[in-house]
C-alpha cells in the first residue's frame, strides 16, 4: 500500500528527530561546552573577543546558476557592552580570544509563540485528554485544570525557558491568559519570572482572553493587563466564543490604540467566519496605520482552506495591510499557504505554541526544528532553500541575502547569537545539528 509524503511525515515520529543527530560525538560536545565555558570565566564587563568562528559569506553556483554550495571563512569578532563590534580577519594565535573551534555562528532563535503561564512541562508527564473536545470544552477543562496547576507555575515556567535556551533561542512572544479564572495571576507570575531572568531571556507579553472577551466577561481584566506592560492584546475565534465578529475585534482594536500595544489573535475556524474575521482585522488596520506591522494572526487556519486563488488574494491583501501570521507550521490535514504568504511579502513567524501541556501532548522547544519541519513539508530540499528556511527560526534573520551577500551580523548588531555543530545554515536546517553555544546581547548562557 503506498502512503503519502505527509502521513509519512505525520506517522514517522518527528519529534524524536530533535535528538538523531544531537547524539552525534557527544562526549566531543560536552567537552566543548566545557571549555566554553571555562573561557568565559575571566570575562569582565561583557568586553571579549571570540576567534576561530565560522560565517557565511556567500554562494557558490555551477554553471546553471544554481547554488550548490555556502562557503564559510573563519572571522575573530569583538563584542562589547552586548553588542557587536568589530568583525575581522580570523587572529587564531590570538592568545586572549575564546576559543570557538571553527563553530557556525548563526543569529539566535526567537519562538514567537508560546504559553509560559500553563504546562505540564517540568512536572510528571501527562498526555493530553482526548474526550475534551472544542475551543469551548478547553475552556471548562481549563476553568478547572488551571486552579489546580497555578502553584507550579514558576517552576514550569523557568523550566520552558532552559528548554528554549538549551535549543538556541533566548527571545519568545508568549499569551498569558487573562480570564476570570486566572484574573490577572498569571500575568503577575510570568512577569516576576522574566524579571529574574532578564538578564539572559527576553520575552514579548500578550494579553490573552483565551475563554473570550465576552464568551466569560474579561473585558475589566483586559483593561488592567494592558496598563501592566503588555506588548500586545490578544483575542481567540471571536465568532465561535462571543458570537459576534465585529464587536470583538471592534473592543479589541481600540484597546490596543487606547494604550499603544500590537494585536497578536488567534485564528482556528476554517469557515466563512473564519475568513471575514480576517477581512474584517485587515480592514480595521488599514482604517488605523499605526497598527501595521504590530498586528499578528496567530494559526490563521482559514487560510489552509482556501483554494489558491484566494490565498494569493488574501495574502496580497495581509501585505499591504502589513499584517503578519505566526505559525505553528501544523502536520496532518491543515496545509498552511506558507510559500504563498512568503511570495507576497508577508511577515511569517513560527512559535512551538504548547509544550506538552492540555493542549497539545507534543514541543521540543527547538524552532530549529520548526525550520527542518517547514522545508520538508513544502520541499525545500536545495542548498539555497534550506538556506533561506532557516529565516523562520531566526524571526526573518538570514546571514545572507538571496544574491549571496553578507548582511549578517554587522557592526552594531546585538551580541546574540548561537554556536552550532554544522558547516552552514542548509545544514543546519536539513540535520538539526547540534546546538552549542548560546549568546544573549553579550552575556554566554549556560543551561
Amino acid at each position: 500500500m503506498e502512503i503519502s509524503r505527509k502521513d509519512f511525515l505525520r506517522k514517522s515520529g518527528l519529534g524524536l528527530m530533535g535528538m538523531s543527530f544531537a547524539t552525534t560525538a557527544l562526549f566531543s560536545h560536552t567537552e566543548m561546552k566545557a571549555n566554553i565555558k571555562n573561557a568565559t570565566m575571566s570575562i569582565e564587563n561583557d568586553n571579549y573577543k571570540l576567534k576561530n568562528v565560522r560565517l557565511e559569506i556567500g554562494f557558490i553556483y555551477d554553471d546553471l546558476g544554481e547554488v550548490t554550495e555556502t562557503q564559510t571563512d573563519l572571522f575573530t569578532i569583538k563584542v562589547e557592552n552586548g553588542k557587536i563590534v568589530k568583525i575581522e580577519n580570523n587572529h587564531p594565535n590570538d592568545l586572549e580570544a575564546i576559543d570557538m573551534k571553527g563553530l557556525l555562528m548563526l543569529p539566535s532563535f526567537k519562538d514567537m509563540h508560546m504559553h509560559l503561564d500553563k504546562t505540564y512541562f517540568g512536572g510528571p508527564w501527562k498526555a493530553k485528554k482526548q474526550k475534551v473536545k472544542g475551543v469551548k470544552g478547553m475552556i471548562t477543562f481549563e476553568q478547572e485544570l488551571l486552579p489546580q496547576i497555578a502553584s507550579e507555575t514558576d517552576f514550569r515556567a523557568h523550566a520552558l525557558i532552559d528548554l528554549l535556551q538549551k535549543n538556541g533561542a533566548s527571545f519568545t512572544r508568549s499569551h498569558i491568559n487573562i480570564e476570570p479564572t486566572s484574573k490577572l495571576d498569571g500575568l503577575n507570575k510570568i512577569q516576576k519570572v522574566l524579571e529574574k531572568r532578564k538578564d539572559n531571556f527576553e520575552a514579548e507579553l500578550v494579553a490573552f482572553p483565551q475563554h473570550g472577551v465576552y464568551y466569560t466577561d474579561s473585558v475589566n481584566y483586559l483593561k488592567e493587563a494592558a496598563q501592566m506592560g503588555v506588548d500586545f492584546i490578544g483575542g481567540v475565534d471571536p465568532f465561535t466564543l462571543d458570537g459576534s465578529i465585529e464587536k470583538t475585534i471592534d473592543f479589541t482594536v481600540q484597546l490596543a490604540l487606547d494604550y499603544n500595544k500590537g494585536i497578536d489573535i488567534h485564528l482556528h475556524e476554517m469557515d466563512d467566519k473564519g475568513l471575514k474575521t480576517v477581512e474584517y482585522i485587515i480592514q480595521k488596520v488599514n482604517e488605523n496605520p499605526q497598527l501595521k506591522g504590530r498586528t499578528y494572526l496567530s494559526h490563521c487556519f482559514i487560510l489552509a482552506a482556501l483554494n489558491a486563488k484566494q490565498q494569493e488574494e488574501i495574502a496580497s491583501k495581509l501585505a499591504h495591510a502589513q499584517v503578519g501570521v505566526v505559525s505553528t507550521i501544523p502536520l496532518g490535514n491543515i496545509r498552511m499557504p506558507i510559500p504563498t504568504l512568503y511570495k507576497h511579502g508577508v511577515n511569517v513567524y513560527s512559535g512551538n505554541d504548547s509544550i506538552v501541556d492540555h493542549w497539545d501532548s507534543f514541543g521540543t522547544g527547538s524552532m530549529l526544528q520548526k525550520a527542518n519541519l517547514m522545508a520538508q513539508l513544502y520541499g525545500y530540499s536545495s542548498e539555497f532553500s534550506l538556506s533561506r528556511s532557516l529565516k523562520i527560526a531566526t524571526a526573518n534573520i538570514l546571514p545572507l541575502n538571496d544574491s549571496g551577500q553578507m548582511q549578517w551580523p554587522k557592526q552594531g548588531d546585538d551580541a546574540s547569537f548561537v554556536f552550532v555543530d554544522a558547516s552552514c545554515s542548509a545544514e543546519a536546517v536539513a540535520r538539526i545539528s547540534p546546538i552549542l553555544q548560546l549568546v544573549h546581547r553579550g552575556k554566554f548562557v549556560f543551561v
